[in-house]
């Protein structure tokens, strides 16, 4: 029998997740329920259940009320945010689109360091302040820096899925890479093409650090203020992982000095409050949490989702599976 399939998330993100030609590949192998779920009020007649942003947490009592449920399939990143524990307790299969979504992160980086190591933010307020008449721009170092990735010293804090993307691109452009990771050894590190070393070790030789870590107890305020300390003077710090992973008061200080820069698409608290000192300082660029799919990026959710069901319906493994051995490693 053909399973049937439910949709639970935002209703307005439906069309861009699935479009037609999507929803007519779910078709072909899924009964669909009508409507999208944003609340669970009443029974589910699902086997499986595709969810997205603004899901509401599945918890036993939603179980109860759902007997055919045998899996969830993710079409964003991490599911910690809406799965309890109950759902692995009863063994429904849980799949998420996260390599999916670190595809536009690792992009969304990588452009970020680009223009990082170019100096591209000094050297356009520099150009925005004094003007250019072709020659070296008042206050904004001379070639030989600010020349791009090739040669430059980037740490990578997390061999996650963005930060072994994020890796590849660095190969990519001639960077050294340096990598921190308590989970991964100087073996795989170098198969990855980095270094392994300690994070204080990364966080004082690395002209750029990139954060690409889960938040978890153990990485809260990873960069504190002695880790941003060790950083050399004129170094960039990248957030597209989790705002938590750095302490905010401290950035505020140590960015306030000028010593050192941010890139932030991710902050504690997030959103920032209005007038709060990071979204006033010239040496700090804060993004609105955009470095994951949105728009037309969207769609790669919906196929790699699709593309799940097909699987199931097939009864091949999921690509996107997540165990709960999973979840204390995993954003």
């Amino acid at each position: 029998m053909m399973p049937r399939v439910a949709f639970a998330m935002q209703p307005l993100l439906l069309p861009e997740l699935f479009p037609l030609d999507l929803m007519r590949r779910l078709a072909a192998v899924a009964g669909i329920a009508g409507g999208v779920i944003d609340s669970f009020d009443g029974p589910l007649d699902a086997d499986i259940l595709i969810t997205g942003w603004g899901c509401p947490r599945i918890d036993a009592a939603v179980l109860a009320s759902a007997p055919r449920l045998r899996a969830v399939v993710h079409a964003a990143g991490s599911v910690k945010g809406h799965l309890t524990p109950a759902v692995f307790e009863r063994g429904i299969a849980v799949s998420s689109a996260a390599a999916a979504n670190a595809v536009p992160v690792a992009d969304y980086t990588l452009a970020m360091l680009v223009l990082a190591a170019k100096q591209a933010f000094a050297r356009a307020r520099a150009y925005a302040a004094a003007g250019w008449s072709g020659d070296a721009l008042p206050g904004v170092a001379t070639p030989g820096d600010g020349g791009g990735l090739t040669g430059a010293t980037v740490g990578v804090v997390g061999a996650s899925r963005v930060g072994r993307l994020v890796i590849a691109r660095l190969r990519g452009h001639g960077a050294d890479i340096l990598l921190s990771d308590p989970y991964v050894g100087p073996d795989e590190a170098a198969a990855l093409g980095a270094r392994h070393v300690p994070l204080d070790e990364l966080c004082r030789r690395a002209e750029l650090v990139t954060l690409h870590a889960p938040e978890l107890p153990e990485t809260r305020h990873l960069l504190d203020g002695r880790r941003l300390g060790l950083l050399r003077d004129g170094a960039v710090v990248v957030n597209t992982a989790r705002g938590a992973l750095i302490d905010t008061a401290a950035l505020v200080r140590h960015c306030a000095s000028g010593r050192i820069s941010a890139v932030l698409d991710v902050t504690e608290p997030e959103p920032l409050p209005h007038g709060h000192p990071l979204l006033g300082l010239p040496n700090v660029l804060v993004t609105p949490h955009i470095s994951g799919a949105r728009g037309r990026e969207l769609r790669r959710l919906g196929e790699f989702a699709v593309a799940e069901v097909e699987r199931l319906a097939h009864g091949h493994p999921l690509h996107g599976a997540v165990h709960p051995s999973d979840l204390p490693h995993i954003a």
